[in-house]
């Protein structure tokens, strides 16, 4: 799958957007930022639903350039709106296969059988949407936009409207499709630091219409420079791999660039991928290694970075000695702890974790 670029300029009233896109062909991009900052008018846009100057290829193929633009029904797309919006006179089934039955059978890539496995959907497919819940109605709304076999799927804050159940029963089926099923590039709109650190890879942040910056969502919610990781839920992103069960205590040991990570005990397979959440605030700093404590979880850090924080506290980036950038931690310590430590750029040290967020 080739990679998503785009060129857009749009006046709309006292709103302007100015953006420019080169995104991978696969995976989850996260367009975040605040209302109002442009995201959703982005994904009309891709949509052909909103007309703006500029150039937009996908896959290789140029649905804009200048003064051509490919119709909005020969846009290859599938799109998720904040609401289901099923149609109430059609049962599940019927629902799912009314855009599948209305694409050539030789552009049909996915089958019913498929995505209502991946969705969990078969128990569902005799009933109206009217005795669905909000989690099982977004789920049936994702199924009928796969089975339209998009080469892009835009989902425009797909959580929004549903309560913390619902959404704790939906955020499974996504991270499933995330790593097991989608070879096609996702545009997924939120507002919620939550969502894009469980499902996306890279993260696109948007203010005023324009592009602060882009990155992989490890690095993006780590620099130093960026709003995102100096507030309360300032925290760093890791993927980490399975290693092994510890029966006796009930834990799992997951593997990571810092090495070692123990885990309340989960139900994964060996070599599985878990992603993991580190809030900053709950990484405390130490110039020996102290083994003697309820701690588990202590690695052998770096300092790349320092920054001023909020008044009587600083922000600590650390890294795994040698290996510079790659999936970074944070700490959130005491300006006078930084000063009896005597903190800075190059410092090698031992970052103790006291308490992992599994983002699952």
């Amino acid at each position: 799958m080739g990679a998503f670029t785009a060129r857009m300029n749009i006046a709309l009233g006292d709103f302007s957007l100015d953006v420019a896109l080169d995104l991978p062909g696969r995976g989850v991009t996260a367009l975040f930022g605040h209302s109002g900052s442009g995201k959703t008018t982005i994904l009309r846009a891709i949509a052909g639903l909103q007309p703006f100057d500029g150039t937009l290829v996908v896959d290789g193929e140029p649905w804009q350039q200048g003064r051509r633009v490919l119709p909005v029904h020969r846009r290859p797309l599938g799109y998720v709106f904040q609401e289901a919006s099923l149609f109430p006179h059609l049962s599940v089934r019927e629902n799912l296969l009314f855009g599948h039955n209305r694409i050539a059978k030789k552009a049909r890539r996915l089958t019913l059988q498929q995505v209502t496995e991946w969705l969990g959907l078969e128990p569902l497919l005799q009933r109206g949407p009217q005795g669905l819940s909000g989690g099982e109605r977004q789920r049936v709304a994702i199924g009928r936009a796969l089975l339209t076999s998009p080469r892009l799927l835009l989902m425009d804050e797909p959580l929004s409207a549903l309560d913390e159940q619902s959404k704790r029963e939906i955020l499974p089926y996504l991270e499933r499709l995330h790593d097991d099923y989608l070879p096609i590039p996702v545009l997924y709109v939120s507002h919620s630091l939550s969502e894009v650190a469980r499902l996306a890879d890279q993260m696109v942040w948007l203010k005023g219409g324009r592009v602060v910056d882009s990155g992989p969502v490890q690095a993006m919610l780590t620099k130093m420079e960026l709003a995102l990781c100096h507030g309360e839920e300032a925290a760093a992103v890791l993927d980490t791999v399975v290693a092994g069960h510890d029966e006796k205590y009930h834990l799992t040991a997951l593997d990571c660039r810092f090495g070692r990570l123990w885990v309340r005990s989960l139900p994964r397979r060996l070599g599985e991928g878990v992603r993991v959440r580190i809030p900053a605030r709950d990484v405390s700093l130490s110039l020996e290694e102290e083994t003697q404590s309820s701690i588990l979880n202590i690695w052998r850090a770096e300092v790349v970075e320092i920054a001023a924080a909020e008044p009587g506290q600083v922000l600590v980036k650390l890294c795994c000695p040698g290996r510079m950038g790659e999936q970074p931690l944070l700490a959130r310590i005491t300006s006078k702890s930084h000063d009896r430590l005597g903190l800075h750029v190059g410092l090698q040290l031992y970052a103790r974790i006291k308490s992992v967020g599994l983002l699952e």
